[in-house]
């Protein structure tokens, strides 16, 4: 899948990336990673704001790359999880990682099932390990986006 294909198919929608509009999602997953480490916050909201960053910075990404996800349909955020290897380039054995933990939330918003420490824990570690890759991505290619931080 190339994300053209995926424009082709109604899945993303081209975009122009502006830097402030990078700069604020930057900002907004540096909170949401800040509020994931606060070990008072039950693992349910760190678990959630984690996953909350791993989503902005896969539209970070994609935005970045000229696109956004077409978020008429359901499956956006699916969309972003797995293009990831098309924008900053993580690799499958990561984005698999990061579409189970979308489905788990999925699962826990729907069942209630608490989420163990272990879970949360994960889904912080490998927020923070996105948003370095998402990084040194976006200084190596796309630095005008990261002009005024």
């Amino acid at each position: 899948m190339t994300l053209q294909n995926l424009l082709r198919i109604g899945r993303i929608k081209e975009h122009s990336p502006v830097a402030a509009e990078t700069r604020r999602l930057l900002a907004a997953i540096d909170r949401n990673l800040g509020d994931a480490g606060i070990k008072e916050n039950s693992n349910e909201t760190r678990f959630d704001v984690a996953d909350k960053a791993i989503m902005q910075a896969s539209l970070v990404a994609m935005l970045c790359a000229g696109y956004r996800p077409s978020n008429s349909e359901p499956g956006h955020h699916q969309t972003m999880i797995q293009s990831l290897p098309l924008t900053p380039g993580v690799g499958s054995e990561v984005w698999v990682v990061l579409d189970a933990m979308r489905q788990l939330r999925n699962a826990y918003d729907y069942t209630g099932k608490p989420v163990s420490d272990t879970t949360a824990r994960e889904c912080i570690g490998q927020a923070r390990a996105l948003r370095d890759r998402l990084q040194r991505h976006l200084a190596k290619h796309h630095a005008a986006m990261l002009a005024g931080t």
